[in-house]
């Protein structure tokens, strides 16, 4: 596996940065990896690390650039993080996933991968026919354009004990949604992500077993 930087340029002009993570030998598909609310950080790029060894091209959008580049904040920093989510415009943040989905198409057929605020940017990429496959983890702000509809699979992971995602409003989602809803057991918020203390060794895991088995499906 190699690694670089790359410069996207989206329909309006703007030009942004991206991580991206070659495989070894003829890749099977494009995975593009949506960040957290806390910018491009070491864990976003190490997923997308993962997905190249699985043997996709990975792409990760910088998806903060809009704001100001290299922006990346600790997860101690939520008021921070939050706040600078708060500036980004939804359909901007549309085109910049366009950019980045069509890089990674040069590979084939392209799926999508976010957590936290990324994991519903996967969904909406998904409502806007831009992927063959998307995978959401921890996603809350799906709720908000529940009237939208994803064109293609999507698979949703949600942790049993998340105070930021309630039951309540998984339920909400998973009645809208047709894709698979996993809730998984004795999992908070960021289960995925090792920097974090909500890191569940098991569920992230389990996890990434069902996404990679998913996008195989669905990019094959």
């Amino acid at each position: 596996m190699t690694s670089e930087t790359v410069s996207l340029t989206t329909e309006d002009g703007h030009v942004l940065d991206a991580y991206v993570a070659h495989p070894e030998g003829t890749p099977k598909g494009g995975i593009v990896v949506i960040q957290e609310i806390f910018g491009l950080t070491g864990h976003i790029q190490g997923m997308t690390d993962k997905f190249a060894e699985a043997g996709y091209l990975a792409v990760a959008p910088a998806m903060f650039d809009r704001i100001e580049k290299n922006i990346v904040l600790d997860y101690s920093d939520f008021d921070a993080a939050r706040g600078t989510m708060a500036k980004l415009e939804r359909e901007q943040s549309v085109q910049d996933m366009k950019a980045a989905c069509e890089y990674a198409a040069s590979a084939g057929k392209v799926g999508i991968v976010g957590f936290c605020w990324g994991g519903s940017m996967a969904d909406l990429a998904a409502c806007h026919d831009l992927v063959s496959a998307a995978v959401s983890y921890y996603g809350r702000m799906t709720v908000e354009w529940l009237d939208l509809h994803p064109t293609c699979p999507v698979f949703y992971h949600y942790g049993e004990i998340d105070e930021l995602i309630p039951l309540e409003t998984i339920e909400k989602i998973q009645r809208k949604r047709s894709g698979n809803v996993r809730i998984w057991g004795n999992a908070d918020h960021g289960f995925c992500c090792e920097d974090r203390p909500s890191f569940n060794k098991n569920a992230a895991q389990d996890s990434m077993k069902l996404t990679l088995e998913f996008f195989g499906e669905h990019l094959a």
